[in-house]
């Protein structure tokens, strides 16, 4: 197994990859509509790729690049799980019709790869982002390569055993505390601070750098800091630290996507230049001739081809949906005409935002579902804009939500392969693998990720429903799935196109942006950064997602000093190892039905406790492996 031997997209590769797909796509639709979260699958795909292609014999880093991109993309494109079920809890689907749900998903989740091949070029070989988990990925592939160093392989090895250790402790046993939290409250106002004890995250933080973790802990500090108390204050109740959670939920977080909103458009106006540059070079014959094959993209033909073959696969899609309930005319052609300008317009500029997001702190604690905020007021404020102008009629409302639904469900698709595909491609920059081939894999991951997801999303929604819709009416509704960002996005389109949506914490946030950004400029002049969208993600993701991140670079610059390497090989390690014990934990809670099997009756107070000893043993533990006599080389 050579590091450069010629062999990268195999049939047994493409078949490898496929049927990691169909385990990692069930495993997140599952966790997702349970409790809104999914775990990566690059990381957990590598390694499952590297020992099957050993077994098979004659496998090589390049060709496990391609298993890894194809199986990560079809795990990632399961975050459709945010907005299908919304057609559901609307009234307007009462089943996932499969072909339909695996068009739509494949379409969507294909246009995501057409995405980033320009952004490729922008946010990847034209960058400084760090992709962290794209890193690992790479790290973990050199290391395992015949001519990968000895000791890497060992640091790989150690941390990836204490992350899986401590992650089966924590989720598996509920032995530790997966995370802390302590408030105090001042009147009627609560500051609460909270971490997770997750080495994941850890090592996340430590790729990253300092500029992103202290941005992201500024966003916590403006969140639990300032924005709780403050609402707090003036919404007044018995017990405020109860509170906080709600407050965060329905208010913060909108503060949150409002930020991230201004950031980003802030960021694909800074990005213009390198994006319009990259799509130029992808779309010109005479640059892929010149280029060499470590940087060549899909050629310009297919590239035009799949473009329009999917843009009549998607006007095709919203006429079927629309043609039963409205009148097949010119309103029919500006709703097909809207869905497609939302889908190549506010889909490129919604994936330009997550691989960028990605980029920054990984394609695992990417906001999604806040760029999905963002996606969904766009299309229902385009709606409502139509409903203004007389060209819908206000009985035709609730078919005008469900169609809002069913556009961010596409685009849903397009920003979560863009998401992951960035790291991919990463990836595959740092082995040197050929960038069209490796999107040859990712549109085989978006075709067979496709198939699986309908069937999944079915049967969860027929042996559990979802809170609010249940299939039969002798269900259990204490079984039912929680599905909370379908319910969200649901309820966002509903309000919109009813004028019920409260739009101050989203302006509250848009003009917070406009701040950052200017704070950010008046920073660069003196040479430092205050990156405006890592503020915003600061705001929207849970506090201990940004705090834990934030102890990594912290962790990181204080061993600025030592050689980087052998702490970047146990930081993926870390990722590596939580990654393989969530896929275990995810298909056992598939199994049973539950994510308290294997839990041990241990209190609250001493799981605490004996998380953060834990955890705080670990950081000790890293900061001597890293700073011991003869660590590796940078």
């Amino acid at each position: 197994m050579t590091y450069l031997d010629g062999r990268e997209l195999t049939l047994r590769g493409i078949v490898l990859g496929a049927l990691i797909t169909v385990v990692f796509t069930a495993a997140n639709v599952y966790l997702g509509l349970k409790i809104g979260l999914t775990f990566g699958s690059s990381i957990p795909a590598t390694i499952i790729s590297m020992a099957v292609l050993r077994l098979l014999g004659g496998g090589t880093t390049l060709e496990n690049n391609m298993v890894q991109t194809q199986a990560s993309a079809a795990g990632t494109l399961s975050c459709v799980f945010a907005a299908f079920p919304a057609l559901i809890m609307v009234g307007y689907w009462h089943e996932f019709p499969y072909f339909v749900t695996f068009l739509l998903t494949m379409a969507g989740g294909m246009t995501g790869v057409v995405f980033t091949i320009p952004l490729r070029r922008a946010l990847v070989s034209n960058s400084d982002l760090p992709y962290p988990e794209g890193t690992a990925c790479a790290e973990i592939l050199r290391a395992s390569s015949p001519e990968g160093d000895a000791e890497s392989l060992r640091s790989l090895t150690a941390g990836s055993i204490v992350a899986a250790v401590m992650a089966f402790a924590t989720s598996g046993l509920r032995l530790l505390s997966e995370s802390f939290t302590t408030a105090v409250t001042w009147g009627t106002s609560a500051f609460q601070f909270s971490g997770s004890f997750s080495l994941a995250l850890l090592g996340t933080g430590y790729l990253v750098g300092i500029g992103g973790g202290l941005a992201m802990l500024l966003g916590v500090a403006l969140a639990w800091g300032v924005m709780i108390p403050v609402l707090g204050h003036f919404n007044p109740v018995p017990d405020p630290v109860a509170a906080a959670p709600s407050l965060w939920v329905h208010k913060v977080r909108f503060i949150g996507a409002g930020t991230i909103a201004v950031a980003a458009i802030w960021t694909l106006i800074a990005l213009a230049g390198p994006v319009t540059k990259g799509l130029k070079e992808a779309l010109s014959t005479h640059s892929r001739r010149t280029q060499e094959e470590t940087d060549r993209d899909l050629a310009p033909r297919t590239l035009i081809i799949l473009s329009l073959g999917l843009a009549l696969l998607l006007s095709a899609l919203f006429a079927q949906f629309l043609w039963p309930v409205i009148p097949h005319g010119h309103t029919l052609f500006v709703l097909v005409l809207l869905g497609l300008i939302s889908c190549f317009g506010l889909g490129f500029l919604v994936a330009s935002a997550c691989g960028y997001m990605a980029g920054i702190v990984g394609s695992s604690s990417s906001p999604i579902s806040g760029v999905g905020i963002i996606a969904i007021i766009a299309i229902s404020v385009a709606l409502w804009g139509l409903e203004s102008c007389g060209l819908l009629a206000p009985g035709e409302r609730s078919v005008t939500i469900a169609f809002g639904l069913f556009i961010l469900s596409a685009i849903t698709a397009s920003a979560a392969v863009s998401n992951d595909n960035l790291q991919d491609l990463k990836t595959g920059q740092l082995v040197k693998a050929a960038p069209w081939k490796q999107e040859i894999a990712l549109l085989i991951g978006c075709l067979v990720g496709a198939i699986v997801i309908p069937w999944v999303l079915q049967i969860l929604y027929q042996a559990y429903g979802f809170v609010g819709a249940l299939p039969r009416p002798d269900m259990d509704p204490t079984h039912a799935l929680a599905a909370p960002q379908p319910a969200l996005m649901a309820a966002i389109a509903t309000g919109i196109l009813t004028h019920d949506l409260d739009w101050k914490m989203l302006e509250i946030g848009a003009a917070l942006g406009i701040m950052l950004v200017l704070a950010d400029l008046g920073l660069k002049r003196r040479r430092l950064s205050l990156p405006p969208l890592a503020v915003g993600m600061g705001i929207y993701l849970p506090a201990d997602i940004s705090i834990t991140i934030a102890i990594g670079t912290g962790l990181g610059w204080a061993l600025r000093g030592f050689p980087k390497t052998q702490g970047t090989m146990i930081a993926s390690g870390f990722i590596v190892g939580e990654s393989l014990v969530g896929v275990g934990l995810a298909a056992l809670s598939g199994a049973t039905g539950s994510t308290e099997t294997l839990a041990l009756p241990v209190p609250h107070a001493v799981a605490t406790f004996l998380g953060a000893a834990a955890f705080l043993a670990v950081m000790a533990w890293f900061g001597r492996r890293v700073r011991r006599p003869g660590s590796l080389k940078p």
